[in-house]
């Protein structure tokens, strides 16, 4: 199914934004038929007390890049929740992270991913698996919440989720 929104290089939504993911600094490179690929460059504020890739952003880069397999299957306005996620990690992330993420099989409502993240220097540093709900809005207490969209239209967007 093809999404009008979107990008013929990535397949992925032009005008979604994820202040967090944004932040972060994670760059997507490629979203399309099911398979993604993002980079981040290691910053300081990325480190742990080891001076290598925290944990929890070595699990976001996951989520976001397993999300962004699913999503790049949704069609225009439909975007992903996390339902469940689960990591390996295999050693310690350093310089650069790359991760790819697959989509191994999906229904209608949900997509089952894999994924792995490796460092600049090619090792293996996590694994990923995990469940994603696809969903047109998203029910937040008694409020619902519809994907924000970049408020400038021109922005280069992140890979967000």
């Amino acid at each position: 199914m093809t999404d009008p929104s979107t990008s013929s290089r990535t397949g992925h939504a032009s005008l979604l934004e994820s202040p967090f993911i944004d932040r972060l600094g994670a760059q997507l490179l490629s979203a399309a038929d099911g398979v993604s690929e993002l980079v981040l460059p290691l910053q300081p504020d990325h480190m742990n007390t080891w001076d290598v890739a925290h944990g929890g952003v070595t699990m976001t880069l996951a989520d976001v890049a397993l999300a962004t397999a699913a999503r790049s299957l949704a069609g225009n306005g439909v975007g992903v929740v996390t339902v469940e996620m689960k990591v390996n990690f295999m050693q310690p992330g350093r310089g650069e992270l790359r991760a790819t993420g697959r989509v191994l099989h999906r229904s209608t409502t949900m997509a089952y991913c894999e994924g792995e993240i490796r460092d600049s220097a090619g090792h293996f540093v996590a694994k990923a698996l995990g469940t994603f709900k696809y969903m047109r809005r998203l029910a937040v207490g008694r409020d619902i919440k519809e994907q924000r969209l970049r408020s400038d239209p021109s922005a280069k967007p992140g890979p967000s989720d």
